[in-house]
């Protein structure tokens, strides 16, 4: 007997008990669209993650001034001020794995245009903080090494404060005024949208530092210094180095605690990813076992059919069909059963999620490889859970089955 009359019986078998294999495959079909549907939602919040990670900078390190402790009573990060731009120059010269850095210090301020104003905050940094960060200049351009040492009195806005100062407005060589110091706008950064933590990473604005330095604060001190290492592999060793090469600037004795902080952030975001990662698996562990609950559905109902029609069997077999035509006979149904409620299920899945996502407004991203693979493994359930009562039918004696009533 071919496959292709094996198959087609199959499904002449099942449309004639058409009620029963629908409710037999409902647990297949309820199995693959929640594994689809928690499968999109964890990729979406893996992508949501992989985007922070990237926004985040090129390999950063940020060495963050603060936290001595001083009989007994630590200080808190921006505590101290001895973090200052030879720090940066020295780690960048001593420390090997660093390519390049930006010291920064920042603050709260109005930024005025017209009869509009806004409270954000400033940020004085190096040309280099730009790339460090990953920030891409959506209108005009950054400032340069030669607006540094001029101390130029220009500025990079965020998109949220273009947006609230200029509205439809172009800002581009426009003039707004920061602490009585008009500053001239050069460009506006691309927007990056809300932090893992929800603060707005778009409402600042960046000036040169010198110019920060000798026209907003006044003072010498830096808040931060941002480094960017040559490569992610590099940032344990690096970030060792830095710690020891700042300490010895600083005239830390052993056993004193640094003066400073320094942070990975990027370390941060790959164990948010890692959690992401498994908390996907455990959900998609917890919807296959739908899948396995459908197959057992299956195993049941084949296990009746075959009661049901021993009689028929043992007539097939008393006219030759063997014990392979038999076993393939009933594996088909059961084959053909979880390949139809897979389709369906997959089909159930793509809805969930799309109805998820416009009901409910949750991010979902489908995945076609994640489809294939729920298709394919309640094919596999088919033939798992299809096995035993296919086999039963085939060992089956032809005269009791002739003699079953």
């Amino acid at each position: 007997m071919s496959l292709n009359t094996i198959f087609r019986e199959a499904l002449q078998a099942l449309v004639r008990n058409r009620v029963r294999s629908l409710l037999t495959m409902l647990g297949i079909i309820m199995g693959v669209g929640s594994f689809i549907c928690v499968v999109a939602v964890g990729n979406a919040g893996s992508s949501r993650v992989e985007t922070q990670l990237s926004n985040v900078g090129d390999n950063l390190i940020w060495v963050e001034a603060g936290s001595r402790a001083r009989s007994g009573v630590r200080i808190g990060s921006r505590g101290t001020r001895t973090l200052m731009v030879g720090d940066s120059r020295t780690v960048l010269d001593q420390v090997p794995g660093i390519k390049s850095a930006s010291p920064n210090v920042d603050g709260r301020i109005q930024a005025i245009y017209g009869n509009l104003n806004w409270g954000t905050q400033y940020r004085g940094v190096g040309p280099e903080y730009f790339e460090i960060r990953k920030w891409e200049v959506r209108l005009g351009a950054a400032f340069t090494q030669d607006d540094m040492e001029r101390n130029a009195a220009v500025c990079v806005l965020g998109q949220t404060v273009a947006a609230n100062l200029f509205e439809d407005e172009d800002p581009i060589s426009k003039t707004i005024n920061i602490k009585s110091v008009p500053f001239k706008v050069i460009g506006v950064l691309q927007g990056k949208g809300f932090s893992a933590t929800g603060q707005d990473q778009d409402d600042f604005v960046v000036m040169p530092l010198t110019t920060a330095q000798k026209r907003i604060t006044g003072a010498e001190w830096l808040d931060d210094i941002f480094f960017s290492a040559a490569s992610r592999e590099e940032i344990p060793e690096v970030t060792k180095r830095i710690i020891g090469v700042m300490r010895e600037r600083h005239h830390l004795r052993a056993g004193e605690d640094n003066d400073f902080n320094i942070r990975t952030p990027e370390e941060l975001i790959r164990a948010q990813l890692a959690a992401a990662n498994v908390f996907t698996l455990l959900l998609g562990s917890a919807a296959s076992l739908s899948l396995l609950v459908g197959g057992i559905g299956i195993m049941n109902i084949m296990l009746i059919s075959v009661t049901e029609r021993t009689r028929e069997i043992g007539i097939r077999l008393a006219v030759g069909a063997t014990e392979q035509d038999i076993q393939m006979q009933f594996l088909s149904e059961a084959i053909v059963m979880s390949l139809i409620g897979g389709m369906l299920g997959v089909l159930a899945g793509v809805l969930g999620a799309l109805l998820l996502q416009n009901t409910l407004h949750w991010e979902m991203q489908l995945s076609t490889q994640i489809m294939a693979i729920a298709g394919l493994f309640s094919a596999a359930v088919g033939i798992f859970f299809g096995y035993y009562p296919a086999r039963k039918a085939a060992q089956l004696d032809p005269i009791e089955g002739l003699r079953f009533e």
